[in-house]
């Protein structure tokens, strides 16, 4: 009997072995699902990008350009903001000082 009992332990060891197997081999196929889905998405923009009129370098070179542009003009909405506003209190100023 104890050869009987050691038997169905070690099925149900096994058993548990091969449904735990099972449930990481599904779990491992959705991820290679994923990966391959997301892999087809960046292959497809990355050919955009190689169809495309300018290159990754160009593009990037562009960004940078944009951006510096990007900050000088702020600094120059900045600058004209404080101006408008001096020009403003002269006039509130000048409007106070008539009878």
């Amino acid at each position: 009997m104890k050869s009987d009992e050691m038997l169905a332990a070690g099925f149900d060891d096994l058993d548990g072995s091969v449904e735990r197997a099972l449930a990481e081999l599904i779990r491992l196929r959705h991820a290679a699902r994923a990966s391959e889905l997301r892999c087809g998405e960046l292959e497809t923009l990355l050919e955009t990008f190689r169809v495309g009129d300018e290159s990754p370098a160009d593009m990037k070179q562009r960004l940078v350009r944009l951006e510096a542009e990007n900050r000088d003009l702020h600094e120059r909405i900045t600058r004209g903001r404080e101006a408008v506003e001096r020009l403003l209190a002269r006039i509130r100023f000048l409007e106070n000082q008539q009878p």
